[in-house]
């Protein structure tokens, strides 16, 4: 990386500097090892610094030389980094505002009349004269896959999808995908991207994984989802196009709500409508059966559902509502059992995480409207691979669909 303007570099300082303060704020990082190991080998950083250091950083953007969408790629993310310098070293900074920064989008409550709807599709999908939460709890339990069939699931879908992505976008003949199964972690899934085209997917097997949701999953951790977008990406503008900012990738930060929302958009991809029998066909050869065709209209209507954990954000961090009451709307709303509800505030109430779930939610409503906007002669596959191979952030977007009057 010898060729890396000083800027960048300071950039990648900045961020390795961030994990110091909190492990796991760096999620992936394939740049040069030294910088990683001159970071080790500081004092522990001062927040307000650093965030005095990205405000600076921001300020040279202008005479960096760099061409205009890699000045807006980093100047978002050090507003970014700056903001989570401040939050750090202990100011107050509203809820909306953090989201903001770290995301390059602002976010407001949702619509409790398209829950309401939601709610009657699926008690359409699921008559009876239970409550609905019931109803739908006893169907997810005839859905969920035993633990020791997970593994084999996972990697029967992984396969699957692989050689969907592999004839539609492209991967280096060397990539590949280790699945582990783990406990006692705040979210369903995670990929740490390893550098060199590989990764390491973990499950929580704490959460009940169903037949009807390990698609999503696959397709979002792997194919076409986080783990395609770190291989062209460094296959791409690493390797290739020599920029450097892209070989670190930082928790809050713009870059997590694009990667989120491609992710939860790859099962649509790569598969598309039919899904259901599609995924019921690739589990019924492990002796898993699944209704695919009802499961994927049981799934379509459920998302409607997307906005109720953003709404659960702002009730905890703008409103500053009672962790109790936050519990009592995500089980009304979204239909889950306590247990199932508290994960998800838990999830919410980590200092690291607490912002992250709006990049799901916002991630895919702009992605998803972003991708629909395309012309007609243009196809979903070729609009998708620009997710994956370029530096866009939020705002660019948004600019994109404004130029079209989406």
């Amino acid at each position: 990386m010898s060729t890396t303007p000083d800027l960048v570099r300071e950039y990648l300082l900045l961020g390795l500097r961030f994990d110091r303060l909190i492990e796991g704020f760096v999620d992936a990082y394939i740049g040069d090892a030294a910088l990683r190991r001159q970071v080790d080998n500081e004092p522990r950083p001062d927040p307000a610094a650093l965030a005095r250091q990205a405000a600076q950083l921001r300020a040279e953007l202008p005479a960096a030389g760099l061409p205009e969408p890699r000045v807006r790629f980093l100047d978002a993310h050090l507003t970014a980094l700056e903001c989570s310098g401040r939050m750090l070293a202990g100011q107050r900074v509203g809820f909306v505002t953090e989201v903001a920064a770290y995301f390059d989008v602002i976010i407001k409550p949702g619509d409790p009349e398209a829950y309401r709807q939601a709610h009657a599709e699926i008690d359409r999908l699921l008559p009876g004269t239970e409550p609905l939460a019931d109803r739908l709890a006893a169907y997810r339990a005839r859905d969920e896959i035993a633990p020791e069939r997970l593994e084999p699931a996972v990697q029967a879908l992984s396969s699957a999808l692989r050689d969907r992505v592999r004839a539609s976008f492209g991967l280096p003949a060397q990539e590949t995908v280790r699945y582990e199964v783990v406990t006692d972690k705040p979210w369903s899934g995670f990929n740490y991207y390893l550098g060199d085209f590989r990764s390491r997917v973990a499950i929580n097997a704490d959460l009940g994984h169903r037949m009807a949701a390990v698609p999503h999953l696959v397709a979002h951790e792997s194919y076409p989802g986080h783990h395609t977008e770190h291989c062209r990406k460094e296959a791409g503008l690493v390797r290739t196009q020599r920029h450097a900012e892209q070989t670190i990738f930082l928790v809050n930060t713009p870059q997590c709500l694009m990667a989120e929302g491609l992710a939860d958009l790859g099962l649509r991809v790569a598969v598309g409508p039919g899904w259901g029998p599609w995924a019921a066909e690739i589990l019924g050869d492990l002796g898993l059966r699944m209704d695919g065709e009802f499961a994927e209209r049981l799934e379509t209507a459920a998302a409607g559902l997307l906005g109720v954990r953003q709404d659960a954000a702002l009730m905890l961090h703008d409103r500053g509502l009672d962790p109790e009451d936050v519990l009592a709307y995500l089980r009304r709303w979204l239909l889950v059992p306590e247990a199932r509800a508290r994960q998800m505030v838990r999830f919410l109430a980590d200092p690291l995480w607490r912002a992250y779930t709006s990049t799901y939610v916002e991630g895919y409503r702009l992605l998803s409207t972003w991708l629909e906007a395309r012309s007609p002669a243009q196809p979903l596959s070729s609009r998708y691979l620009r997710l994956l191979d370029e530096p866009l952030i939020p705002s660019m977007v948004r600019a994109e669909l404004a130029q079209k009057g989406a």
